[in-house]
């Protein structure tokens, strides 16, 4: 069995590539940070995890595109491919909203899950129970937080992309789903103060914040043969944050 998981350097990337590769998958990881990548490949061999990694930009079409062309030389198919890259990548509200700004969000979280999922499909084709795994968020049913609205409607995005791709997809046995993460205790929210994310914990039914392994088990669970008849699903992964 093989994975890719792209942005899978370090996070919540890392933790899945873990997860995946105890359950027996080879794993390729692509990202941009080389020193991150060589750290994450030495605790993916540490722990008997067969792991290569593949330098990729995920918001740009040319790199995710030799990114494939590299995998698809080397291998006959692939089984699973974890759409992880994404972000907030700032905040800005929409009345100064700057156009690059908006158009940059987009693409670290849109564009890199359409460029990875269509150049992989003809890939996961080959596959034996292949899989794609999208990453939404809490933030598309809250809208986000200040200045993050842009993100929620990235995200939102994603949602559309991953029904529509569980539909198109079918006939060839390709599942799709995604996870949508609530606070997950990771580098993500390193912008933002310690004192100022436990003042979240309010809002979070279990008060207290996710770890990546939480996630990683969801995104394992949906890969497997367990989740079968699951396509098309969002899965919320958030404490019961999302119903408080």
């Amino acid at each position: 069995m093989r994975a890719v998981i792209t942005g899978g350097t370090s996070g919540i990337g890392l933790s899945v590539a873990l997860t995946l590769g105890k359950e027996g998958y080879d794993i390729i990881i692509t990202g941009i940070d080389k020193e991150n990548a060589d750290n994450a490949l030495s605790e993916l061999k540490e722990n008997n995890i067969n792991a290569e990694f593949i330098y990729a930009n995920s918001m740009e079409e040319d790199d995710v595109n030799q990114a494939f062309d590299q995998i698809a030389k080397q291998y006959d198919s692939i089984d699973v491919l974890v759409n992880n890259v994404g972000g907030l990548g700032g905040r800005q509200k929409f009345d100064g909203m700057e156009t690059s700004f908006m158009r940059r969000v987009m693409a670290l979280n849109f564009d890199s899950a359409f460029f990875a999922s269509r150049a992989a499909i003809p890939l996961l084709k080959k596959g034996t129970n292949p899989s794609i795994i999208n990453y939404s968020t809490i933030a598309v049913t809250s809208g986000g937080g200040p200045g993050a609205g842009i993100y929620a409607a990235g995200k939102a995005a994603i949602e559309g992309l991953t029904r529509a791709l569980a539909k198109e997809l079918a006939e060839f046995g390709i599942r799709v789903n995604a996870v949508s993460p609530g606070t997950i205790d990771t580098a993500f929210h390193s912008a933002t103060s310690r004192d100022v994310m436990e003042t979240w914990k309010s809002g979070i039914v279990m008060k207290r914040f996710g770890d990546p392994s939480e996630v990683a088990t969801v995104v394992e669970f949906l890969t497997s043969t367990k989740a079968s008849f699951l396509t098309g699903e969002i899965i919320q992964v958030n404490g019961g944050q999302a119903f408080i």
